[in-house]
């Protein structure tokens, strides 16, 4: 009875939130009676990493097996003496031998704050177990990568997790993933302060070596682009969102603790970090990943036509058939439409001939926002009095259903 108890109450704590939160599993959650389990309602033996571990530690409490679960707790806190959850299970079951555990984390005097984040980041770490099947799938965020973005990152807050993504000849293949720690108070962050982690499109800024830090950043830091160019349209402040490491006797936090930065344990942060290029790997964060589908590569198609289309009427200096790529609402600094119109022409009137390059062009497509594509690219340019080369960056937008221009500035 003893082993019973203590499988309901583990199990129940974790397991089932972990369940209910994975689309794929809600009904045989529901359908389950909360007192016996079967194998397939946990996670296989052969799970990689923490997650793993940790799912072994279950498997051997379903199994009444006690003594295995406390080996297996016992053998992740040996490899990561710093992992509180760890330390909370292994808590629990030498509790349930002196019959004294009512639910997860039930000691007298725990503080309950501490323990509740505890038991989220047990659910989100079993939920990541158990959504694995859609490793094989594109993130629809992921249009085009350009030959020189060897890699792209996607963060599922939602799931709390990073994506590492390979480009394999412009199109993005899953590599490995990590769990990670958002905002305090979630995401969409609007205002400096607000502890709220941004959704977005960014790119890696710096990178920020441990003894440059405080110990709170961990082993390192990547400073993201925040606010970018959309976030500034859209008067959006703060800044100082990072990827980063967690501080010393901390293996990791909870699933919402930062102050809106993306934090991982120190050791998953040193792996992601041979990943990312300068100026070059993009962050994608959004509070959900959609797959790519049909509908996708179709609109693809249709903006990398209009984006050749825009490339041919510059070139041919045709003012009003250029113009007419650009939304009426554009703005670029401080300049709107207007402006931007009347020094094209004239720019143009003093030419007789422009040939216009485009190379390493990625796109991707906005969090949330299925109608708004990030394009970079490096602009080779020439003319009859001016020739130059930059990395430029624009945001179409598709409305009244056509793609145009809302942004166009350096990268």
């Amino acid at each position: 009875m003893l082993r019973r108890a203590l499988i309901s109450t583990l199990l129940c704590c974790l397991l089932i939130g972990a369940v209910q939160s994975s689309s794929d599993s809600v009904h045989a959650a529901q359908s389950r009676d909360l007192d016996v389990y079967d194998d397939s309602a946990l996670p296989p033996l052969d799970s990689r990493g923490i997650e793993g571990q940790l799912a072994k530690t279950l498997r051997a409490i379903n199994d009444n097996r006690l003594d295995a679960a406390l080996h297996e707790v016992n053998t992740l806190l040996r490899s990561n003496p710093d992992f509180k959850l760890a330390h909370l299970v292994k808590g629990d079951l030498l509790m349930a031998r002196a019959g004294e555990i009512q639910s997860m984390g039930s000691a007298a005097q725990a503080p309950q704050e501490k323990i509740e984040d505890l038991r989220d980041e047990a659910r989100v770490r079993l939920m990541r177990v158990l959504s694995q099947d859609d490793k094989k799938l594109a993130p629809r965020f992921l249009w085009q990568m350009n030959a020189e973005q060897k890699y792209a990152l996607v963060v599922d807050t939602s799931r709390s997790t990073l994506f590492v993504y390979e480009n394999i000849d412009g199109e993005p293949r899953y590599v490995t993933d990590f769990y990670v720690t958002i905002g305090k108070l979630g995401t969409d962050k609007y205002s400096e302060g607000d502890q709220r982690t941004p959704l977005g499109v960014y790119f890696v800024q710096a990178d920020l070596p441990k003894d440059q830090l405080a110990d709170l950043y961990g082993s390192g830091a990547f400073p993201l682009n925040y606010p970018n160019e959309w976030d500034r349209r859209n008067n959006r402040t703060g800044s100082g969102i990072w990827l980063h490491g967690t501080q010393s006797g901390t293996y990791s936090r909870p699933p919402r603790a930062s102050n809106g930065c993306v934090v991982l344990a120190n050791d998953d942060l040193n792996k992601v970090a041979p990943y990312l290029q300068i100026g070059v790997t993009p962050v994608i964060i959004s509070d959900r990943i959609d797959w790519r589908s049909e509908q996708d590569q179709a609109e693809r198609t249709a903006l990398q036509q209009q984006f050749e289309q825009w490339r041919s009427d510059w070139a041919s200096l045709d003012t009003q058939a250029y113009l007419r790529h650009y939304a009426r609402d554009f703005a670029s600094g401080g300049v709107n439409y207007d402006a931007w119109a009347k020094q094209k022409q004239q720019v143009n009137a003093a030419k007789s001939w422009v040939k216009v390059g485009l190379s390493n062009v990625s796109m991707f497509t906005y969090p949330n926002r299925p109608d708004l594509v990030v394009i970079n690219f490096e602009q080779d340019y020439s003319s009859s009095n001016l020739s130059n080369r930059m990395k430029k960056r624009q945001y179409w937008i598709k409305q009244d259903n056509r793609w145009q221009i809302v942004y166009e500035g350096a990268a």
